[in-house]
């Protein structure tokens, strides 16, 4: 009898913990954020815009109807950005990435890039990965 309201009580609690993924409008975006889509997607048309917020962390998601998408921080500050087939925005890329990209690999381009703690990570237009240390030193290749 313990072990089943045991059980029952946890299973009830589990989704109050678990993630929760809200539609909201571009407006509810934190400032940063509505000012990187303002600077990088002028013009484009949104799809829909979300809000993922767990037990301790927020995060929000902007899709674009071209597929485009952008992940922030709870603080505004973007985490990935996926353009799918097309290039991101040049501002975007750090230099030091655009600069290794066209010397090593002229003619490609970054379609999507995600900003970790630790690296940058970019996949480029021929499904090649490249990894970043915070210094911009390759750290690691895949095709």
């Amino acid at each position: 009898m313990f072990s089943w309201a045991v059980t029952a009580l946890l299973a009830a609690a589990v989704p109050a913990f678990a993630g929760s993924d809200r539609l909201i409008g571009i407006g509810e975006l934190p400032a940063v954020s509505r000012q990187f889509i303002e600077t990088h997607f002028s013009g484009a048309e949104v799809s829909y815009a979300k809000v993922d917020e767990e037990w301790m962390e927020k995060d929000y998601k902007v899709v674009f109807a071209d597929g485009t998408t952008v992940e922030f921080a709870k603080d505004g500050a973007w985490k990935e950005v996926d353009c799918k087939t097309r290039a991101v925005p040049a501002g975007i890329v750090p230099p030091q990435i655009r600069e290794y990209v066209a010397k090593n690999f002229p003619g490609r381009h970054v379609t999507a890039i995600e900003q970790g703690r630790r690296n940058y990570e970019v996949e480029l237009d021929n499904g090649i990965d490249l990894k970043f240390d915070l210094k911009f030193r390759l750290t690691d290749i895949d095709d």
